[in-house]
């Protein structure tokens, strides 16, 4: 009998400078995301959860939280980019268009450097550049990511053997 293995991610031997990876789903916010991240992380900015308020701005309505789309953009590339490593920076942020709630975000990174870690052997640093864009194809976030991938043959196991009844 043979096991399935699921996906596990990319290692850092997987990782090609000018790689292109595009997130296979998008994801629509809604306002209730949109609502709930805001108070959640203390924001109290009326923009991103006061319609009245926000039907007053230049934007005519609601904005989707800045940090919101910053999360799941960079959510929406953890399969591909961060699944067998951790997050060391986000740089050069930028929101050329807004998001409202009701639109469907997508991404897309492309891999622009890859190098051996010179602090630790087991691991390497993958930076990459994300762009997030709504259902008309709009860039409403573009980011720099750097990352520390490990290499497959020192990843932690993702799940710990079974045990039997008798504790074998």
């Amino acid at each position: 009998m043979s096991e399935a293995i699921t996906r596990t991610g990319r290692f850092f031997e997987d990782f090609a400078v000018g790689d292109v990876y595009r997130c296979r789903y998008g994801r629509t916010v809604t306002e209730s995301d949109n609502i709930a991240f805001t108070l959640l992380t203390n924001n109290t900015n009326q923009i991103h959860f006061n319609n009245d308020y926000g039907a007053r701005t230049p934007f005519g309505r609601c904005l989707v939280n800045s940090t919101l789309t910053l999360a799941v953009a960079t959510g929406m590339g953890v399969e591909d980019i961060s699944e067998n490593g951790f997050a060391l920076g986000w740089d050069e942020v930028r929101m050329p268009n807004p998001l409202f709630p009701g639109d469907t975000l997508y991404s897309e990174s492309e891999v622009l450097e890859v190098r051996e870690s010179r602090s630790n052997p087991t691991q390497g640093i993958v930076t990459v550049s994300t762009r997030g864009y709504k259902q008309d194809g709009t860039v409403v976030i573009r980011f720099k990511r750097t990352v520390m991938v490990w290499k497959r043959e020192h990843a932690p196991a993702y799940l710990p053997a079974p045990v039997d009844a008798a504790g074998r």
